[in-house]
């Protein structure tokens, strides 16, 4: 096994960001002599060209295109267990439970006041994010649990559990003709020519296809409806943020949606009493929307 020091892949994912050894050197706040030494260290230790520099300057070599995401991950890796480690230190410190802003509000609701019910009351500090960030700030420690979504958010390599399968409506417009509807179908919602589907990222980056407007936070998306660009779909739950401009319309053929729980494996013990607390806080919320 070859041993890598974090110092050599951040010297390298600064290069291999910039392409210019002098750009990179200002930003590391080094000397330029010494970060073209180190990188050439790692070449020899790996024994692979990472880095190709010739008169038409610098450039990843097929090698440095794969080592590069994977340089990233340790560091991220290596920053995580170091907040880890720091935030384990402090016993009475809050469990950092991450969100999507407006994303089972009521369940969350009911979570926190579980928490605070609990015979041992858990101290909960709620980090609200955009879409699909919660699974990098558990990665990289700045988050301990998080409520996400099946299968839409990235859940690899966590602990689940799972709170409440529901399904989705598709927020429009309340002037559109759309929102006079009882209920709606797929088909219906992907063909409406002058409301395309507002464009979620997917699970590992990018946008899907399409003609509707790619979505990177909820305020943005709010206005877009309101304004009569777009419309959604999302879990029912999800609309606690709804504007007095739209109106939710459940979707019948719609996949359910299944909201979790999900924390890394090694933070097991410190957020098995939320994991507890969220059980009943499920059981709740379930209990409220049983058709009666």
């Amino acid at each position: 096994m070859v041993d890598l020091e974090t110092r050599e892949l951040r010297y390298f994912v600064a290069v291999a960001e910039t392409l210019h050894f002098g750009r990179a050197a200002a930003a590391l706040g080094i000397a330029q002599p010494p970060l073209s030494r180190a990188i050439r260290r790692l070449e020899l230790r790996l024994g692979v060209e990472l880095l190709v520099r010739d008169r038409r300057g610098t450039r990843l070599s097929e090698a440095g295109r794969a080592f590069l995401p994977e340089a990233r991950t340790a560091l991220d890796a290596v920053a995580a267990a170091a907040r880890r480690a720091q935030r384990a230190a402090d016993p009475d410190r809050p469990i950092v439970l991450a969100t999507k802003a407006g994303a089972s509000h009521a369940l969350l609701q009911r979570l926190l006041e579980s928490c605070d019910r609990a015979a041992e009351p858990v101290p909960v500090e709620v980090l609200l994010c955009e879409v699909g960030e919660q699974a990098g700030l558990l990665r990289d420690g700045r988050a301990d649990i998080a409520i996400m979504h099946r299968p839409v958010d990235d859940l690899a390599g966590f602990e689940t559990r799972d709170l409440l399968t529901e399904g989705q409506v598709a927020v429009v417009p309340a002037s559109h003709a759309l929102a006079a509807r009882e209920r709606l179908s797929m088909a219906e919602v992907r063909d409406v020519p002058d409301l395309p589907m507002a464009r979620w990222p997917r699970v590992g980056g990018g946008y899907p296809e399409g003609p509707g407007p790619e979505i990177h936070t909820q305020s943005q998306l709010a206005q877009l409806v309101a304004l009569g660009r777009a419309l959604l779909v999302i879990p029912a739950s999800s609309r606690a943020w709804q504007w007095p401009e739209h109106v939710a319309v459940p979707v019948v053929d719609a996949p359910e949606i299944t909201t979790v729980l999900a924390w890394p494996p090694a933070g097991r013990e410190r957020t098995r009493r939320v994991v507890v607390a969220a059980g009943v806080a499920a059981l709740d919320e379930a209990v409220l929307h049983r058709p009666r």
